[in-house]
This record gives C-alpha cells, sequence and structure tokens, in this order.
C-alpha cells in the first residue's frame, strides 16, 4: 500500500514534518482537539524561530520578514486559543505535533550555530520548506480532518497568509542567496 509524504524537509538535513497521507487521498483521522495542537504548534515554531531571526540575521528583509512572522503567527494563535476557549476544546499532542515539534528543535540547534549572511541563507531556506510544508498539511491533513466548521473555517483564512508567507520567502531566498 502506497503513502505521499507531506513535509519532509531536507532545508540543512532536517526533517520539519512528516504528514503521511495514504495513497488513497484520504487523510489520517485526527480529532478537532489534535488539529488545533498543531496549529497552534505549527505557529509557535515559526514565532520562535523568528526571533532567533532578529537576533542572529543580518538582512534587513530577514528581519522584516522575522518579525511578520512573529506578529502573524502570534495573532493566528490567539485566534485559535479564543475559539478553542469558545468550543471548550483543549488541543491535545499528536505524532503530527510531535514530528514538528522535533524538527523545530533540530532547526533550532542548526541555525543557533549560525550568523550573519549564512544565518540568512539556512533561515530562509528552512522558511521556504516549511511554508511548503505546511500548505501541503493544512490542504492534506488539517482541512479535511477538521470536523467543527468554525475551525475549518479558521485553518482556511489562514492558508492565504500562510501562501503569502511561502511567496515572500521564496522572494527573500532569491536575494540572500547572491
Amino acid at each position: 500500500m502506497g503513502r505521499r509524504t507531506f513535509g519532509l524537509l531536507s532545508g540543512a538535513g532536517l526533517v520539519v514534518a512528516c504528514l503521511a497521507v495514504p495513497a488513497t487521498g484520504r487523510a489520517q483521522d485526527l480529532s478537532d482537539a489534535q488539529v488545533a495542537h498543531v496549529a497552534v504548534t505549527a505557529n509557535t515554531i515559526d514565532a520562535d524561530l523568528a526571533k532567533l531571526a532578529l537576533e542572529r540575521g543580518r538582512s534587513s528583509d530577514v528581519k522584516a520578514f522575522a518579525r511578520m512572522m512573529i506578529d502573524d503567527h502570534t495573532g493566528v494563535n490567539q485566534k485559535a486559543a479564543a475559539l478553542a476557549k469558545k468550543l471548550n476544546v483543549t488541543p491535545v499532542a499528536n505524532d503530527v505535533s510531535a514530528s514538528l515539534e522535533k524538527g523545530a528543535r533540530e532547526a533550532r540547534a542548526n541555525l543557533v550555530k549560525l550568523t550573519g549572511a549564512a544565518f540568512d541563507r539556512a533561515y530562509i531556506a528552512r522558511e521556504v520548506e516549511y511554508h511548503a510544508a505546511v500548505l501541503g498539511a493544512i490542504d492534506d491533513l488539517l482541512i479535511p480532518t477538521t470536523q467543527n466548521g468554525e475551525l475549518k473555517e479558521l485553518l482556511k483564512t489562514v492558508r492565504p497568509a500562510v501562501a503569502a508567507h511561502l511567496e515572500r520567502a521564496r522572494q527573500i531566498q532569491q536575494t540572500v542567496a547572491q
């Protein structure tokens, strides 16, 4: 039985997230509480690594991108927390969120060794891969698995911002690669 794997990222030799979807195209089942935990985890990870980019980055574009990541991802987490409270749902840890956390620890361990232009290149490469993986997860795992209409709508509302982050990271990647 074949499986497609989303988000297996090779940047700096790291696995950011491994989200398996059966060959039938049907996403593995996650409860809404697990989906909420994945969303909160993904946002927290990106905001935390952006703080490192503000400290270690050199490029003004990288620093501006990092500030945007902190603001946008913190804002989404605030909305998610408010929705979870409203729905009386406590996010539940799961294999997907654990994989994201493991990848974040590895990314941080590698990025913390770098400064300046080398940091900029590695951070932005990671952001391109990470946002591509998160988009895949939103489309192929989180939205299809979510049962609650309000949570599903939040994911659909956030998706264009994730796509915009990916596009901006790709643009910056072209400038810092030079």
